[in-house]
């Protein structure tokens, strides 16, 4: 019989597990009318696993094959997560088909989550010089400290007991019953707090005291310096209740030497000044003194914008089309600003991480410490105090990436999704490999806000959408100020070679502009897409090439640190003296990375200041913005970088871009790759000539008739869309179909591929042999150990039940792994694949 009747409440709870459903707990009735929806709690998961668990649901329906566990804690008044968020979690979990779990995973920060571990206390029962007959010496010793420290982590028992394997120690001490095995729980999440100083509160009550202890500490100058400091500082005479507040010690002390803080705490000893403490925010914009009312439009950008109001109004999405250097981030700005006044919340999304500490100095002048920020370069801790600030409406802007789109909102009016076409949006890495531009769209439906969609090359998708007037259109085609596009110049490089003209990887041409642009006192970006120093080392005698023992790709070559590395697990080595296989010593690299081309380009103009931002240079915490204000101050001359340079990135001082390797851009066996080339190359050209004198683009190609490179130059994005919607609508690709990748693996080749073909021909068979590619191996066929196979699956967008493939797509995932012979098969599902 069940322990619990019908009237007591349940709460369905999503745990940060892989299963695909929330699960029933029984909540206290002394906290019946405590629990909301949102709110974090504490349960059991199994037999010793604890959690943080979110309730999703509260109801009176008692599960009939079970009873429910019951919620071991609540652990906040508050709820941190709100129900408009919750339903976000759904959605991106049934659309990307994925766990809840998933979504939560990602979705709150690893601060706002519980961390369990093993701690052992002495059992309270138990006496320790009642039992000594009992106890060894070293159990003595043991309970004796664990008498004083109350708990120890199990992790620590070993090295206590000076044992390699403590467990039969403590199974023993468990038996008689002197100590209980527990789970201790600690909050990731702590506040920051700053130690602060004031006058002690009765100085402050009475002045007459404090008049008095000027006489005291006549002869003590450092402390007579230090209270007359302390007092220009907070006007405790003219208005005591700014005491309350006081100064921050460090900053008092700093401002007060040769004062030192045994100095002040001899002060607070003896009555002067006391301490206290108060929570700090991690990060603190230094706002500017002056803040500045938004931009003044010009006439294109007004006309723009009155395009965009009209268009958010009657569609609720617009795409606001605007050539690069146009202006379209002072447009955001106008409309941003007419959130902030009415009270609400705005977000700015950015795909990189690179793009934030530029824009973000940008932004603070206008919108002060109403602006938050939100990337995953963040701690833990940085990352739950904005969200504790948006969710107590601290914040009222926030600029990030898409993993700012899971913040608890809670009037949010505006999404503005800037470089809306770009690949960064999409997460890729693990479950869920949601769409941040998409998401953007089902966040603002649930908070009934607007969304602009900004790009100079949209997506096609995107740009199809505004065809087909689903979305408002809102064109900018003029430079703001009155700069001009970029001149373009395609050089053949394989004339050039021939020519002897030709430099390593420059053509004299680019070497020309770019010494003839720095002499000037101007800047020039070089874009190669490829990081590293060389591709890879090859054996001049038998052809050899390093390559990772758990990838299927060649090892990088990093010069720096003299290292191969695999871009794909990480694997690394010293570079071999001599070849593997053969034994000679003549290995040459072949191809160039960013680090070649940094280095080479010292060599050709060794009085250049040249520095590089890529994977690799950008590691650190703070390394993005460190190079980005170096290069923006006029420290360096030159920034050789990745795609990471081509991001909406703006430098009033470029004159010359640099396009070394266009080729490599278009050979993808990938539907978006040209596409993709004419975007990257149209937004790195857009880095030249934003401010005053036209700038000019050197792009090298061995194919000089490419007739995409010609677009690119004429900056042409309306034939490009042309012939390219044309082919996708031909070849039944995006936007006209939806497409879900499903990518098989295993350790065994061979069990890979017969995995995989099961799957097509059960798949075929429910789904449709013309909706079914694949299975097939993709261009890297082994990745961390595991074997690779890929089944594309291709759905028609009209008049089609998404939902039900889904399902079957789902089912036949199930029943392979149910099938003995793939137990250890695992798939993805990648809905809607980059």
């Amino acid at each position: 019989m069940s322990l619990f009747e019908e009237k007591h409440q349940f709460a369905e709870i999503i745990l940060p597990v892989p299963v695909p459903k929330t699960f029933c707990y029984f909540i206290s009735p002394a906290w019946d009318l405590e629990v909301v929806v949102g709110q974090r709690v504490l349960v059991e998961f199994g037999n010793r696993k604890v959690y943080t668990g979110i309730i999703a649901e509260i109801h009176q329906k008692r599960p009939e094959e079970y009873d429910p566990k019951p919620i071991l804690e609540l652990l906040e008044d508050t709820p941190s997560v709100t129900p408009d968020q919750i339903k976000l979690w759904k959605w991106v979990a049934e659309y990307y088909m994925c766990t809840i779990g998933d979504v939560m995973n990602i979705a709150l920060p690893s601060g706002l989550k519980l961390s369990s571990q093993s701690f052992i206390q002495l059992h309270p029962d138990f006496s320790i010089d009642d039992n000594l007959e009992m106890l060894t010496d070293r159990e003595f010793t043991f309970l004796k400290l664990l008498e004083k420290e109350q708990t120890i982590p199990y992790t620590n028992v070993a090295s206590i007991l000076e044992l390699k394997n403590p467990y039969k120690a403590v199974k023993d001490l468990i038996a008689k019953q002197a100590i209980l095995l527990i789970e201790k729980i600690k909050e990731k999440y702590k506040p920051k707090m700053e130690k602060r100083i004031r006058l002690h509160q009765s100085l402050v009550d009475n002045t007459a005291l404090l008049d008095g202890v000027f006489d005291i500490i006549a002869k003590k100058a450092k402390q007579e310096d230090a209270l007359l400091k302390y007092l220009s500082m907070v006007p405790v005479y003219e208005d005591p209740m700014t005491n309350y507040h006081g100064v921050s010690k460090s900053e008092f002390i700093k401002e007060n030497k040769p004062l030192s803080a045994s100095s002040v705490g001899t002060m607070t000893k003896n009555g002067i000044f006391e301490e206290f403490e108060r929570q700090v925010p991690r990060f603190e914009l230094s706002i500017a003194d002056k803040m500045m009312p938004t931009p003044e439009l010009s006439e294109a950008q007004n006309e723009c914008l009155q395009k965009v109001v009209t268009g958010l109004n009657e569609k609720g999405t617009c795409l606001l089309h605007g050539v690069t250097g146009s202006g379209k981030t002072e447009i955001y700005l106008q409309l941003i600003q007419n959130v902030i006044e009415n009270g609400s919340q705005a977000l700015f999304l950015i795909p990189e991480i690179a793009l934030t500490s530029q824009l973000v100095r940008r932004l603070k002048v206008y919108f002060g410490d109403v602006l938050g920020i939100y990337h995953s370069k963040f701690s833990d801790n940085e990352r739950v105090e904005t969200w504790k600030g948006v969710q107590e409406g601290d914040y009222q802007v926030i600029v990030g990436t898409r993993a700012s789109l899971f913040l608890p909102f809670s009037d949010l009016e505006l999404i503005v999704v800037d470089e809306e076409h770009d690949s960064s949006y999409k997460a890729q890495d693990k479950a869920p490999r949601y769409q941040g531009r998409d998401v953007a769209l089902v966040l603002a439906h649930l908070h009934h806000a607007k969304v602009i969609l900004g790009s100079a090359t949209p997506s096609l998708e995107s740009f199809y959408l505004a065809v087909k007037k689903k979305y408002a259109y809102a064109p900018l085609t003029e430079r703001y100020g009155g700069a001009q596009l970029p001149e373009v110049k395609i050089v053949d490089i394989k004339r050039m070679r021939k020519q002897r003209k030709m430099k390593d990887e420059f053509s004299d041409d680019l070497l020309q502009a770019v010494h003839e642009t720095t002499e000037e006192g101007y800047q020039a970006i070089l874009f190669q897409n490829r990081r590293g120093y060389s591709p890879y080392v090859s054996c001049e005698t038998c052809g050899w090439v390093p390559e990772c023992p758990s990838c299927a790709v060649n090892l990088t070559y990093h010069i720096y640190k003299n290292e191969l590395r695999c871009h794909y697990c990480g694997y690394k080595e010293h570079v071999p003296k001599t070849c593997v296989n053969c034994g000679s010593t003549h290995l040459q690299t072949v191809g160039v990375g960013t680090q070649k081309i940094e280095e080479s380009l010292k060599t050709y103009l060794t009085d250049l200041r040249v520095g590089r931002m890529d994977l690799d240079s950008t590691r650190r915490k703070h390394s993005y913005e460190q190079i980005l204000t170096d290069f923006e101050q006029g420290h360096l001359d030159v920034l050789v970088g990745t795609q990471m340079i081509t991001k909406g990135l703006d430098f009033g001082n470029v004159r010359v871009v640099g396009i070394l390797d266009a080729d490599r851009l278009l050979h993808f066996p990938d539907f978006r790759a040209h596409e993709r080339a004419f975007q990257l190359l149209t937004q790195v050209s857009g880095r030249a000539g934003r401010r005053g004198k036209e700038g000019t683009v050197i792009l090298q190609t061995s194919t000089p008739d490419e007739t995409l490179f010609a677009k690119v130059a004429r900056h042409d994005y309306a034939n490009f869309y042309r012939k390219e919607i044309q082919e996708r609508q031909q070849y039944h690709y995006p936007p006209f179909t939806r497409l879900i990748r499903l990518t098989v693996r295993s350790e065994k080749q061979d069990l890979t591929r017969e995995s995989a073909e099961w799957l097509a021909q059960r798949l075929t068979h429910w789904i449709g042999a013309n909706r079914i590619l694949g299975p097939q191996e993709p261009v890297i066929n082994k990745i961390r150990n595991y074997f690779l196979s890929e089944i594309l699956i291709k759905l028609e967008r009209e008049n089609y039940d998404l939902k039900k493939a889904k399902s079957l797509i789902q089912h036949a995932v199930n029943n392979l792994r149910e099938e003995k012979p793939f137990k250890r098969v695992w798939v993805s599902i990648d809905v809607d694949p980059a």
